[in-house]
């Protein structure tokens, strides 16, 4: 995890572009070379104009690498519309309410998502695991990407709630 001691003032390098306070969660996802399966979700989703407003929220964003270690075909068919309903549930699953930072996440915390299931903080050193509702382990690998509207902390993998 890098980034962790970066103030609110800094920006921080996600996909090759600079991530900037003064941008809402979205414009800053839409410029990095490694959300676009994520900013394309959300779209498909609906959910732009939820996640560029006031929060503030703490939002857990999949590279489009964690994206491409799910099964073949599931993310193509998560975008289509029938199925618009199941891609929310994950997608508000890597959301939590309020601007968690680094720091303030703890080993052994329970995080309660904008879905309403849980997922469980566990912190060796520097190092932030989260571990979703399916047994399914996910890495933070830059944290403290301080948005406008919440802050931002790139991971390794989709987290998948129970539902």
């Amino acid at each position: 995890m890098s980034n962790a001691s970066m103030g609110a003032s800094a920006g921080v390098m996600v996909g090759g572009a600079m991530m900037t306070p003064d941008k809402d969660i979205v414009d800053n996802a839409v410029n990095s070379s490694e959300h676009t399966t994520l900013v394309a979700a959300v779209k498909a989703a609906g959910l732009v104009e939820t996640m560029k407003g006031a929060g503030p929220f703490t939002v857990f964003a999949p590279t489009n690498a964690a994206f491409d270690k799910l099964p073949a075909g599931t993310v193509n068919t998560l975008v289509m519309p029938e199925n618009k309903q199941k891609l929310t549930t994950i997608l508000t699953y890597h959301v939590v309410p309020g601007r968690l930072m680094a720091n303030d996440l703890k080993d052994g915390q329970t995080l309660t998502t904008v879905e309403g299931e849980t997922l469980m903080v566990h912190r060796k050193g520097n190092t932030v695991m989260l571990h979703d509702a399916k047994g399914g382990m996910a890495n933070v690998t830059i944290a403290n990407v301080v948005s406008s509207n919440g802050v931002t902390h790139v991971i390794d993998a989709v987290l998948m709630p129970t539902k």
